[in-house]
């Protein structure tokens, strides 16, 4: 019995299932179906009989070999050449063998061996490279398969890169609004914040008003008095001009020329207090210019102190300086220092105000600024300004947030919550300085402020 029908039906059965005929080739579908029963009748009718068995070796050759035509020449089988490559070497020496058997039956027994061996090693070649080729087809088939999956891949990345184009352009324009916006409301914050702090600096100038009012009226009261006695004394040295006491004239002279430097001192100190008053009204420059600190704490201690008295003049309040001689003038922003002062004197003074409304006895509302100088070094020293007060200290549960913009303890309508903020600020930010408090409930709070000269 011969092998092409077997070959024939492996090699249909691999074309049914390896290329889908049915899908991808409907039209070769039923022929390769027929061939299949015929190459199964070859097989059975070689089984059965021996007469016929030589012509239906030479039909199964014959189909087997327009099989393989057929599968070299049609492209639509050609990833299943590769049949041609490893069933032709064997169908080749078959086909040799037979005929030779037709033409001398002798010759052909005689080299039977020999022809069984080569068409054995034909074999061998068919079957290895199917398995060889079909190994290579589907490591092809995985490559094709990554390939599309790649392809796909890529497409998705693409697909997603285009989308993630437009949500980061929609992204960006939104970001882009808000940034405008931002921008928008930082501007209306900063103008609301220059609002607070000029409102806060007036209401700081108002309370103040009493007391500036009674620190100018003490020098122009002297102005006053001292230029009613200059015309008293002019009257009288007109007199001795007149009575030819020339001597005497000269003492009233003298007199008189005394009392106008008294008069230009006063005058001086009023106009001194004007001045610093319309500097904390106005918007800081930012400029820092050499300024005697023991006389701008002098100054905003009794203005302030004046100014409570104005408005509760039942308030009495015992306040103390110790000023360190040794400091001299400092470069410092005059207005924002003077701020800071007053901030802190204020808060003092109310505390102890509070204090006494508890009616403690023996309380004596006290006020201590001092300063010192820390550092012997003439060019590089620090200033160390204290504001102390015997109040009711600062509680402990909002030691930490005291500095905080908008935070208060006071009652609501009488602090704004940015008067310790500003300050602080200022001492920091403004002059690289320090701004820390030292307190004990119930028995008052140190604000203590440090200042570089360099």
């Amino acid at each position: 019995m011969s092998g092409e029908p077997i070959i024939i039906i492996l090699v249909i059965i691999y074309l049914r299932k390896a290329l889908k005929v049915k899908l991808s080739i409907p039209e070769w579908h039923t022929r390769l179906q027929w061939l299949l029963y015929i190459s199964i009748g070859l097989l059975v009718g070689q089984a059965l009989t021996d007469n016929f068995r030589i012509g239906l070796h030479w039909i199964a050759m014959a189909i087997l070999g327009w099989l393989l035509y057929v599968i070299a020449t049609n492209e639509k089988f050609k990833e299943a050449r590769f049949l041609v490559t490893a069933i032709l070497p064997y169908l080749g020496v078959t086909f040799i063998a037979e005929t030779i058997r037709l033409i001398d039956v002798r010759f052909f027994y005689r080299w039977s061996s020999w022809v069984d061996t080569i068409q054995t090693f034909a074999f061998i070649w068919g079957v290895g490279t199917w398995i060889v080729t079909r190994r290579q087809r589907k490591e092809l088939i995985k490559a094709r398969q990554k390939a599309i999956e790649e392809e796909q891949n890529n497409k998705v990345i693409s697909a997603m890169k285009a989308q993630l184009e437009v949500d980061v352009a929609e992204r960006t324009a939104e970001l882009r609004k808000q940034k405008e916006e931002l921008e928008i409301a930082l501007d209306e914050l900063k103008s609301a914040q220059a609002q607070l702090i000029q409102s806060e600096k007036m209401a700081s100038l108002g309370e103040l008003t009493a007391g500036i009012a009674h620190e100018i009226q003490n020098p122009l009261n002297f102005v006053n008095n001292f230029s009613e006695v200059n015309k008293e004394l002019l009257l009288e040295m007109k007199h001795e001009i007149d009575s030819g006491n020339l001597s005497e004239a000269k003492n009233i002279a003298k007199d008189i020329e005394d009392n106008e430097d008294k008069i230009n001192f006063h005058g001086k100190r009023a106009d001194a207090i004007v001045k610093s008053m319309l500097q904390h009204s106005r918007s800081s420059s930012g400029k820092k210019e050499p300024t005697d600190i023991n006389a701008l704490a002098d100054e905003y201690l009794r203005l302030a102190y004046h100014g409570l008295r104005a408005k509760d003049k039942s308030f009495n309040a015992k306040f103390e300086t110790d000023f360190d001689d040794r400091i001299g003038q400092i470069n410092i922003v005059h207005q924002d220092i003077g701020r800071v002062l007053l901030n802190l004197i204020n808060n003092a003074f109310y505390a102890v105000s509070e204090k006494q409304k508890q009616e403690t006895p023996g309380y004596e509302p006290t006020i201590t600024v001092t300063t010192k100088r820390i550092g012997d070094q003439p060019d590089n020293y620090r200033v160390e300004i204290t504001v102390a007060d015997n109040g009711n200290g600062v509680p402990k549960r909002v030691l930490d947030k005291i500095f905080q913009p908008f935070f208060t303890t006071k009652p609501t309508g009488l602090g704004t919550g940015l008067g310790l903020s500003l300050s602080y600020d200022i001492i920091t930010r403004g002059h690289g300085g320090e701004l820390k408090v030292e307190t004990k409930e119930g028995e008052g709070a140190e604000f203590i402020i440090i200042l570089p000269t360099q």
